[in-house]
């Protein structure tokens, strides 16, 4: 980071309580305070200090959140036919030695 992304970062405005959440995710006060808030909420405000700016430190997505591959996406070998490896769209039938 360059002394250009830390002057653009000092310039961006946090969101503060009151306004609605864009983006699903874990957000810190300036506080210290940690919400777990989700798009359409609304930032809420510290209970003792009232109106605070809230950022962004862990966005929220549904991805192998209970710690195993969606079977989908396991390439699966359930054909011991050496035959149906060797097919191609092109493949005439009747065109290998073992056809009839």
């Amino acid at each position: 980071m360059n002394e250009h992304d830390n002057d653009n970062r000092q310039n961006d405005m946090d969101p503060i309580s009151g306004e609605n959440v864009d983006v699903d995710g874990v957000y810190e006060n300036e506080w210290g305070r940690v919400e777990k808030l989700e798009r359409g909420d609304v930032f809420p405000k510290d209970p003792q200090l009232g109106s605070t700016e809230w950022e962004l430190v862990e966005l929220d997505f549904d991805n192998h959140h209970e710690g195993r591959t969606d079977p989908r996406l396991i390439p699966k070998d359930d054909d011991n036919d050496p035959e149906a490896h060797m097919q191609h769209p092109r493949r005439h039938k009747g065109s290998n030695k073992t056809d009839n």
